[in-house]
């Protein structure tokens, strides 16, 4: 399977929680490279999981576009959202032992997976399980149960992989895990985006996102920062906001007005301005 890119352009989502609607993504511009490998970082709530959702063709856009591939998920219908699924995109939600089923072993886990794909080049279970650092002949002929937590977490990315998708989306795939079993979580999916497959990972532990070859961080349902390279840039969004680092944010909250001082080498100068008359704050 070739490499799967993301496009996504002001995504707005928006979903009802106890009777009020709830803007879980606020105009999220996205892009994202056939064959990257990209973290998406935040707090809690932040949109991150969302956002993935929307991706995997879980959850419908409430506004915007978003491609996945060649697949405009705004207008995509069911039909096409589940052969998404079932061929250029694998999903790996959080808790590892929900995509997997307890009473057939690791192998026969990932043979199932692939059943609606006969036909297709597919790779033998038993090289899809190496792929995910899965090669102890006896471990992989016993049940999920059986298993580390580690390893039921490299299993269940093994089933996503099953039918060879193009693109790779993985929750959380690293929590409640010790620093022993994320390595070699992080170890798979790195084995995954070296075998060519475009992958993207949320998680809260940025060790995890420093082994990505990028991260972007949500926040309040929009793209706050970019990092690359283990440099972070905040990143100007459509309508002008820009997220500052929280270190910023504690000397200049909500609401501070700045000054915008040009400076001879093209850069800018953001500088807090004295309180302006009639400011209510």
């Amino acid at each position: 399977m070739n490499a799967v890119g993301v496009s996504c352009r002001g995504l707005v989502t928006i979903y009802r929680l106890e009777g009020y609607e709830v803007v879980a993504l606020a105009g999220v511009d996205l892009d994202i490279r056939a064959g990257e490998a990209v973290a998406l970082l935040g707090p809690s709530g932040s949109g991150k999981s969302t956002l993935l959702s929307v991706l995997a063709g879980l959850l419908r856009p409430s506004a915007g576009r978003v491609h996945v591939g060649g697949v405009d998920l705004a207008k995509a219908t069911e039909g096409e959202l589940a052969r998404m699924r079932a061929g250029e995109v694998g999903v790996c939600l959080q808790n590892a032992d929900r995509g997997l089923l307890p009473y057939l072993t690791a192998r026969q886990n990932v043979w199932f997976a692939q059943r609606p794909a006969v036909g297709r080049d597919l790779l033998p279970p038993d090289d899809v399980l190496a792929l995910v650092g899965l090669t102890d002949r006896k471990r992989v002929a016993v049940e999920p149960p059986k298993l580390s937590p580690g390893e039921r977490q490299r299993l269940a990315i093994g089933v996503a992989l099953a039918r060879r998708p193009g693109l790779l989306l993985v929750d959380e795939p690293t929590s409640q895990l010790d620093a022993d079993a994320r390595d070699e979580v992080v170890d798979a999916l790195r084995s995954v985006h070296d075998a060519g497959t475009t992958v993207v990972v949320v998680t809260h532990d940025p060790a995890v996102g420093e082994q990505m070859g990028r991260t972007v961080t949500i926040r309040d349902g929009r793209v706050g920062a970019q990092g690359v390279r283990g440099e972070e840039f905040a990143v100007v969004g459509r309508d002008g906001s820009i997220h500052l680092p929280q270190e910023l944010l504690d000397r200049m909250p909500p609401g501070t007005h700045l000054r915008i001082v040009d400076q001879p080498d093209g850069s800018a100068l953001l500088v807090p301005a004295p309180e302006i008359e009639g400011d209510d704050r």
